[in-house]
């Protein structure tokens, strides 16, 4: 399995693997309604910053296709746009202020992510060009989510080999969260590192930490390690510093949701308390993402806004009651691992190292 098929565009519908299914079920989920699809990115049905990119280009694709699928000579395809016949009676302002009112919703479900944000300001600035016709702009956004999509795939890949380099043959590495395919356009980001190094011919372990409250390590990262043949052991977050004081882990290796100008960096709870037991063990940790997932427009992580989630998800599992119902519960989704705990950060243009921000 070289790319997981994370998301796609289809004859008028966004096409997702449902990630809370698995890893008992595997299903995917043609959504064609923009309410659908705020469900599905809120219920983490798709996440991962980059996947949440991806989403938020297609999302505005089937708002198109919502409100004027009606037209029958008018529809997105996987790879094209036929628009020869749109109707005269809508206008180009129309179709604009529709799309704008969806990039706000779209945006508004996960707001710790950038790429999400990034991809539909690259969508609405189609928008907003000056256009003569639907069809143009429409053949135009089109064009823009497919290379979304297309440049991420590309990215990931790149960030695989500049971190390939840093494993040798036998090493293992501890992930957190899941990294690969299922949180990207289908290769993936610090697992995609992993991938990398595989296919290069060396021998990886992956440590899998769980990853409460949702397990996204344990059902997702292992998921993928296992179908790629990769040795992968989970474990509990908590026996992640006695892993790292135990045995010889060649590193850690992390995705991000945002990273700020100076290299602060949120990423899933839990990220932290990685990063704080690996400056004492004196193991590296690198964060491996895109260069969108940068936000300069931040300047350090105090400005990071994070996501809290529902208490039902720390108070159960899978619908089975684990705490008591009188207890609260302390649910961010993300935590911000400041920069000065971070070897380096894998991208697509290679491996960047402090100082950061210089």
């Amino acid at each position: 399995m070289n790319v997981v098929p994370t998301i796609a565009f289809r004859k008028g519908a966004v096409e997702l693997i449902d990630q809370t299914l698995l890893p008992s079920e595997y299903k995917i989920l043609r959504i064609e309604k923009v309410d659908a699809l705020r469900e599905a990115i809120t219920s983490l049905r798709i996440r991962g910053a980059p996947a949440l990119g991806i989403a938020g280009a297609y999302g505005i694709l089937l708002a198109v296709e919502e409100k004027w699928r009606k037209f029958e000579s008018y529809y997105f395809d996987e790879d094209e746009a036929l628009v020869d016949d749109f109707p005269a009676i809508v206008t180009v302002d129309a179709v604009r202020n529709q799309l704008r009112l969806v990039s706000d919703a779209l945006r508004a479900t996960r707001p710790t992510a950038v790429n999400l944000g990034w991809a539909l300001d690259r969508m609405t600035n189609v928008c907003g060009r000056s256009w003569d016709s639907p069809p143009d702009m429409l053949r135009a956004l089109h064009k823009e989510a497919r290379t979304i999509h297309a440049e991420d795939l590309e990215m990931c890949r790149a960030i695989g080999r500049a971190g390939a380099a840093l494993l040798k043959d036998g090493d293992s590495v501890l992930t957190h969260c899941n990294t690969g395919g299922l949180a990207t356009s289908g290769y993936g980001t610090a697992l995609g590192v992993v991938f990398a190094a595989v296919a290069s011919g060396k021998n990886i372990h992956v440590y899998a930490d769980e990853t409460r409250p949702l397990l996204q390590g344990a059902r997702l990262n292992a998921w993928e390690c296992v179908a790629r043949g990769i040795p992968v052991s989970v474990l509990c977050d908590g026996a992640s510093a006695a892993l790292m004081n135990e045995m010889k882990i060649a590193c850690v290796i992390v995705g991000a949701d945002r990273i700020a100008a100076n290299g602060d960096t949120a990423n899933k709870i839990g990220t932290l308390n990685l990063a704080v037991a690996a400056k004492r063990f004196s193991v590296p940790f690198y964060v491996a993402a895109p260069s969108s997932t940068i936000d300069p427009s931040i300047p350090d992580g105090t400005a990071i806004p994070i996501e809290h989630r529902s208490a039902d998800e720390v108070k159960s599992l899978r619908g089975v009651a684990i705490a008591p119902r009188e207890a609260g519960a302390y649910n961010p989704a993300f935590d911000v691992t400041p920069c000065d705990l971070i070897a380096g950060f894998i991208t697509e243009k290679g491996i960047v190292r402090p100082p950061f921000g210089a």
